[in-house]
Formats: C-alpha cells, structure tokens, sequence
C-alpha cells in the first residue's frame, strides 16, 4: 500500500479540507427534551385522547372521532360545577394567604446575615423537602381536640372547638405545604433588588409602610406573579391533604379525578376533569400576568399610569396609622409563618413518641419508642423504604444526566427559540402533576410490556429534572471560562477539559442537585398514588394509605424518620454550597 493511500483521503487540490460539522448549539437539549415528549407529553396526549371518548367504559375501543360526551356531562352537572367552584376558591384563598405570609419571610431572609441566612434557608427548605403527608398529619395534630388550636380557642373563650375535617382545616394545610414556593420566588427578586433605592425612600422622608408600598413591593411585582402563578396551580390539583385534613368531608376536583380514575375506573370523566382544570388554570395563569402587567408597566416598556391619591385630610392620618402598626403586622405575619412552617413538622416528633396507639391524639400520654420498634419489625415499611430509596436515586442520577447537557446548551449558547425552549423545559412544574399521573397510568395498561417502575421512574424524572435544571443553569452560567480556555490553549482535547477542569467546577452544583432531586423523588406522591400497585409502593404512598383508612401512630414514627433524613441531607447540602446560594435562582 503506498504511503498516500494510507495517509488517508487527501484533499482535491485547490480546496481546503472540509471541516467537521460543529454540533448544533440546541443539541445538548435534545435528550431532555426527548424525555418531556415520552413521559410528560406522551401521558398529556392520552388524557386529552381519553377526554374525547364518547363512553366510559375502560374496556372499549379507543375511538379516534372526538366526542364532547365527557365535558358536557362535567359541565351539565351542577355537582361537578359546583366542584369546580369550590376548588378553585379555595385555590385563590391560600394563594391570596401565601403572599399575605410569604411577603414577610422572604423580606426576612434578604434582611439575614451571611452567617444565619443558611439557618433561615433551612426553616424554608425542610417543609418544601418533606413529604405532604408528614405536614398533613401535623396539621391534624394542630387542630385535633386537646390540642395546641383547641387550647388556644379555649383560652380565648371560645370554647372546645374541632377545626378539622372542614374548609378552612384543608386549606391551612395547603398554605403550609405551597407557601415555600411564595416566599423562594419572591426571595429572586428581592434579594436582587438595588437597595439604594430604599435608602433613598428613607432619606427623603418615607416610613417603612411608605418604602414598602412604593418600592419594595413594586420591585417584587414579578416574583410576586411567579409566586402566585404556582401556588394556584399547584393548590388547585392538590388532593392529598384535602383527602387527610378534610376527612371526605370536602372534596376537591383531585379528589374526584382519583375516584374516577383508581376506584371507577372511568377514565375519559376522570381525563375530561383533569383537562377542564387544565384549562382553568391556564386561563388564570393568564389573569394574573394580566393584572399584575397592569401594575408594572416598565416591563412592557409602557408609560406608567398616573396613581389616585387620596385627598391630604385623609391620607395623612391613613399614612400615620400604616407607619405605626405596618411594623407591628409585619412581625406578626412573619411569626405566624414560621410557626406554620415548622410547629406542625415539631408536634409529629413529639407524637412519634406518644404512648397512644392513635396518630392524631394530640394530648401527650407518656414516652415511649414502642412504635419505631414495629417499624423495624415490619417488613413492609423496609421493602417500601427500598423501592423509595431506588426509585429516587435512580431519579436523581437520569435527572442530572438529563440536566446538565441542557444547563449547557441554555446557559452557554445564544440560538433562536431559546428562551422558548428553556421555557418548555420547566413546564412540569406549571401543569397539573395529577393529569400526568392519570395518562402515565394509561400508557401502562396499554402497554403492559413496561413495568410498573420504569412508569414511575419516567415521571419521577420529570417532576426533578426542572429543579435540577433551574440550579445547574445558573451554576453553569457562573463558571469561570478563563480555566478552560486555558486548558484548550495547552491542547486539551475538548472532553479532557470537561472532565478535569469543568466537572470539578461544577461538583458543589451537582450535588446540591443531586441531592435535591432525591429528596423530592423520595417524597413524591401525587402523581406516584396512580401508578404503584401491590406488588410495588412507595414509602410515602404507604403512609398516606395508612393515614388514610387508618390511624396507628408508626405513620408519626415513619414521619419522624423522613424529617429527619430529610435534615441530615440538607446538612450535607449547606456542607457543599451554603443553602442560600443554592437557592438564589
């Protein structure tokens, strides 16, 4: 063979030697984006499929004929109307509630030392990581007879009173498991803001009240929308803490679905309810950008409208009376937060200790650690406490292989539809979790082939891939280039440089990520209350069945247990990256 020929193919005279072609700056998005079409637009597609059928039975042919059959028995049905109604009242309630209470904790945590702000993080962060149902079950030992509420109202004169089982039980429970997410949207943009701008308000004569009103809360307009648009969303599909705290007395449209869909089996009235919720919700995702655009013209690049102002003989006694008691209520809100956040999350330890055989007895019996014993003597919780513990690492690894290419291609190129896709990445966390649980469910059962945790892990995934993305996006974007264009300039190949100069930079990232990521796969139970089966539970869905049909205090015990993993891992997180910094996204 001459030695031309084995040089390889060489190139026509005249013309230089074509190039590689370069990747396309979105590629690294592809395999995210692959996985959002298999396990989260995939079950959309079939509950919109499911939602079109023009009979309920299971068993029957799916028909590719669209039939409003389902919705015009949903919306003919003054039940279901009336369903609708309450829901979403309820949702507007306790989002209205958490920018009452959220407003005050994430001014609170802008206003923390360096040094005690990872210490006001965690107060956020251990309800937001902990299972819905251990928070449940604290509210109901909040509001049980005999206890901390009861004691109070009795005190005041009020009387015995049992707040459970009724409208405002459940909805004080969704305020206190949705509130994190007021406070850490509006923790963005608060912490982002120009405080000079504040000091000038004080310098030129403003109290607190006025600063507040006229600055900070302007300033805060967008995080307060983002805020608002994902409490709403989320307390308007919730149904775990409806179905614990209102004891089947209230029903919510979640609630509803999950009959349908796991006792009826009525699949398309289940879907057509998913999808009618859907849709409310966009349409109030869209309110909501609306008023709040109304508020803040400067991001539309519009002319600020001219304010009313009340006439002088009454907005100075108004301003004197806001200057006086503004502080005063805002202590007060702050207080009531805090204690909303972790008193429940306290009075399950203590009942995990409870020498009572009933979890929701308030009043303390005796000490005892009877109840952890039965834990580790029963098999079942240990086998559920594996599948958790597998099914979220498994999560939390494809999670990171997932993210963190997209991180790159979001944070690091400039191409056409960016913004938009990155966008498409985070909707899991703006749609229904119930209507993805109910179609994965269908995708199952038809095709049977797939095993029941490959479903889950499917979904899993797409429920921490946006968190997961959201941290490493940012870390990504902070890197410091210089390191590796120099080793690119030593001749490091381009995978050399990621291994050893990139991947280091980004380990504290990767592993707050990770560790996250595990914690909401281990406490998901939503969307995992559809598709486990009884060969296959999860840990956190074998409490909330439990606590459901029965009221034996191990699920304070197996609560108290989560509570505490899920503080040691946050221990190790603030290790690696001060929570504040992992969370000023």
């Amino acid at each position: 063979m001459s030695a031309a020929s084995s040089a390889g193919p060489v190139p026509v005279q005249g013309r230089p030697p074509r190039p590689f072609p370069a990747p396309a700056p979105a590629a690294p998005a592809a395999p995210y984006l692959l996985w959002l079409a298999a396990a989260f637009a995939a079950p959309l597609g079939a509950v919109l499929l499911l939602s079109l059928q023009e009979g309920g039975d299971m068993f029957a042919p799916l028909s590719l004929v669209p039939s409003a059959a389902q919705y015009a028995e949903v919306l003919g049905d003054s039940y279901y109307l009336r369903l609708f109604g309450n829901t979403l009242l309820l949702a507007t309630s306790v989002t209205i509630a958490s920018a009452v209470l959220g407003f005050p904790l994430a001014l609170w945590l802008t206003g923390l030392s360096p040094r005690w702000r990872p210490l006001g993080f965690a107060c956020i962060l251990v309800p937001l990581l902990t299972n819905v149902v251990v928070r449940s079950l604290g509210i109901i030992l909040l509001l049980a007879p005999g206890g901390i509420a009861s004691g109070v109202a009795q005190a005041l004169g009020f009387g015995r009173v049992n707040l459970l089982f009724g409208w405002f039980a459940v909805g004080l429970s969704l305020l206190q498991v949705f509130m994190p997410f007021m406070v850490l949207a509006l923790y963005d943009v608060l912490e982002a803001r120009d405080r000079k701008l504040a000091e000038a308000a004080s310098g030129l004569g403003a109290g607190p009240a006025a600063t507040f009103w006229r600055v900070t809360l302007p300033l805060a307009l967008p995080g307060l929308r983002a805020g608002l648009v994902v409490v709403l969303l989320m307390a308007s599909t919730a149904y775990v803490s409806a179905t614990l705290v209102g004891g089947k007395k209230v029903w919510v449209t979640g609630m509803v679905v999950l009959k349908e869909g796991l006792e009826l089996l009525n699949h398309p009235l289940a879907s057509a309810l998913a999808m009618l919720m859907l849709l409310a919700s966009i349409l109030a995702t869209l309110l909501i950008g609306r008023v709040i655009g109304l508020f803040t013209p400067w991001l539309a690049q519009r002319p600020p409208r001219r304010a009313r102002r009340l006439p002088p003989a009454i907005r100075a006694p108004v301003l004197a009376a806001a200057e006086a008691i503004g502080p005063w209520i805002g202590r007060l809100l702050l207080a009531l937060a805090l204690a909303l956040l972790l008193f429940p999350l306290l009075l399950v330890v203590v009942a995990s200790v409870n020498d009572t055989p009933q979890a929701t007895v308030a009043g303390f019996q005796g000490f005892t650690w009877r109840w952890y014993a039965m834990i580790f003597e029963d098999t079942r919780y240990l086998s559920d406490a594996w599948t958790s513990v597998q099914l979220a690492a498994a999560a939390a690894v494809i999670g990171l292989l997932l993210a963190l290419p997209a991180s790159f291609a979001l944070a690091r190129s400039r191409w056409r539809g960016r913004e938009q896709v990155g966008a498409i990445m985070m909707l899991p966390l703006a749609l229904p979790g119930i209507a993805i649980g109910l179609g994965m469910l269908r995708l199952l059962q038809w095709f049977t082939m797939l095993p029941a945790f490959l479903g889950i892990l499917a979904v899993h995934v797409v429920m921490v891939a946006p968190f997961m993305l959201a941290l490493l996006r940012a870390s990504v974007a902070g890197l410091d280039r210089t390191q590796e264009e120099a080793a690119g300039g030593l001749g490091a190949s381009p995978w050399r440089v990621l291994w050893r100069v990139t991947l280091p930079q980004l380990a504290p990232a990767l592993a707050v990520a990770g560790i996250i990521g595990f914690l909401l796969s281990f406490g998901e139970v939503t969307v995992t209350a559809f598709l486990t089966t009884a060969r296959m539970q999860t840990l956190p869905v074998r409490i909330y069945a439990e606590a459901s049909f029965s009221l034996q205090n191990t699920v304070n015990a197996v609560s108290t247990l989560i509570i505490l993993v899920t503080v040691a891992l946050l221990l190790i997180v603030n290790r690696v990256m001060p929570l504040d910094r992992a969370w000023r996204r």
